[in-house]
């Protein structure tokens, strides 16, 4: 059991640093796309233009699962240090990924959703 579980330690340890890279390959790209020029669109309607494109949901979408599983995975690191016993880490971490679910589901559907919003006037 011990052999399998530092496996999966060693696999979590790898993934929470390509997440993590990938991340700050995401944020750039939010950025330059969205922040960088006044000419990227910062209006309701250029931000749903955009979310109406398929790269643009694959990319924020990938934003969105990428976030949660660097998130739960942190904390669940930071969790485990503190040494909490066996029924309160699981309890904690069972509402953490309840509540990251939900957020997940939030963004999907918000991002998926985007072609029937209409134009607030």
């Amino acid at each position: 059991m011990q052999n399998g579980r530092s496996k999966w330690s060693a696999y979590a340890w790898y993934w929470q640093r390509v997440s993590g890279l990938l991340l700050v390959v995401f944020t750039i790209g939010h950025y330059v796309t969205v922040h960088w020029t006044e000419a990227a669109g910062h209006s309701f309607q250029s931000s749903v233009e955009r979310l109406t494109n398929p790269l643009f949901q694959f990319w924020y979408l990938g934003f969105v699962v990428l976030g949660f599983y660097h998130g739960v995975q942190g904390l669940y690191n930071i969790l485990r240090d503190y040494k909490l016993p066996r029924a309160l880490l699981w309890s904690v971490m069972g509402l953490v990924i309840a509540a990251a679910l939900y957020f997940v589901y939030l963004g999907f559907d918000t991002v998926l959703s985007v072609h029937t919003w209409k134009q607030v006037r």
